[in-house]
């Protein structure tokens, strides 16, 4: 398979049907055409077959899982984490040729970001991608750019953009000044935004892509602020669904984006959870929703969650509100304590979880061959900016690298 481009498209074209496995779009940022030789998911030798194309390979490759993939990958990730964790590891690993990154498209760039030219990202599945990443399209983005300009506020917005995006909305943020930030550094990106126009009681605004519950949440919870001056703008509307004077009141201009999974947990979900479980803490993703968040005993990034519940004492009780593979993992790994879901219906990341054992197993074997297969390439210019917006996110102070 070609390898994939982060390039866009000057004139983007309707969204069509596409059967996965006939065929793929040039025209979408990334292909879902399968190769129709992997594995059979009912294999009784893969397991292995991925140990022994890791042997194989050695130190050539080098392979990361997020914390949301299933187990059966899992086993066989030489590191696991959050994205930009993932994608400093690869940066860190020079001498490996060789990175398979198990987990979803931006990530999968961000790593081809942040590697050196030498080093080949691969990416199992080519439609492992995110709905929320998804949901900020560059034409779009840059449309709404351009209305804030006719609206005369341009000049004193700075985009602000979620780790969860992209290459070229990284590379946008990066051509207009702004940062990229991660669920833990979100409240310092913002202040740092907020001060470039003058600081928080100033006209200043951010626009921040493309989770609209990440920014609210962090406007309430880490900078202390009021909501009212906090407005969505909607991709699909003209001017976005807002009026002149809405913008110029807004401080904060929240793209209407969200997490497909950290959007289902529920207030009444919380509720009922804390009515069947005498004793029982609440933790959830700053994904979910603001009204979930306020009323959760604690709230934090992927690696918060793991190290709040790795450093409870025993028989403490979690109820866990963030991607089910990663609340079983959690479940496994500290059976003293009791954790549980707080949705009754399953809430896996469906993106996320294409990446299964036969596509590892299909790229393992093909590295082994000497012909990667999917490999993610940035285009240079793309590439660039984005890095830009990067290296404004490790210039922050404090935490950088949990999303």
């Amino acid at each position: 398979m070609p390898s994939v481009s982060a390039t866009t498209q000057s004139s983007p074209k309707p969204l069509s049907l596409l059967v996965l496995g006939q065929g793929n779009d040039p025209h979408s940022e990334r292909g879902v055409e399968c190769p129709g030789d992997l594995p059979a998911p009912s294999d009784p030798g893969l397991v292995a077959r991925a140990r022994a194309a890791k042997e194989a390979l050695g130190d050539k490759v080098f392979a990361r899982g997020h914390h949301y993939q299933r187990n059966e990958v899992i086993e066989f990730a030489d590191v696991t984490g959050d994205s930009f964790k993932l994608a400093k590891e690869a940066a860190a690993r020079p001498d490996a040729p060789r990175i398979v990154f198990c987990g979803v498209h931006f990530m999968a760039e961000s790593a081809d970001i942040l590697t050196n030219d030498e080093q080949t990202v691969v990416l199992p599945d080519l439609a492992a991608g995110c709905s929320m990443a998804d949901m900020a399209a560059l034409h779009r983005v840059e449309d709404c750019w351009d209305d804030l300009v006719e609206a005369g506020v341009a000049d004193v917005t700075v985009p602000v953009t979620y780790m969860n995006s992209s290459a070229a909305i990284k590379a946008f943020t990066g051509r207009h000044g702004g940062t990229i930030c991660t669920s833990s550094n979100a409240g310092t990106a913002l202040t740092r935004a907020f001060d470039e126009k003058g600081g928080v009681e100033s006209e200043g605004k951010v626009l921040f892509l493309p989770d609209q519950h990440l920014g609210r949440n962090t406007r309430a919870r880490d900078l202390g602020r009021d909501l009212d001056d906090c407005v969505v703008w909607d991709p699909h509307q003209p001017m976005g669904g807002l009026t002149p004077q809405q913008i110029r009141d807004a401080r904060m201009i929240l793209w209407r984006g969200h997490c497909s999974v950290h959007g289902r947990f529920s207030v009444d979900a919380v509720e009922t959870a804390r009515r069947e479980i005498p004793g029982v803490r609440v933790i959830v993703h700053p994904e979910c929703r603001n009204e979930v968040v306020s009323i959760a005993d604690e709230v934090g990034s992927t690696e918060k969650i793991i190290k709040t519940v790795a450093a409870a004492p025993p028989g403490t009780k979690w109820v866990v509100g963030t991607e089910l593979n990663l609340v079983q993992r959690l479940g496994q790994m500290f059976p003293e304590q009791e954790i549980s879901f707080p949705e009754k219906n399953v809430c896996y990341c469906s993106t996320m979880n294409r990446i299964d054992l036969p596509h590892l197993v299909w790229a393992l074997e093909s590295l082994v061959e000497g012909r990667p297969v999917n490999p993610i390439v940035v285009d240079p210019e793309v590439a660039h900016w984005a890095k830009v917006a990067l290296d404004q996110m490790l210039a922050l102070p404090g935490e950088t690298s949990k999303d």
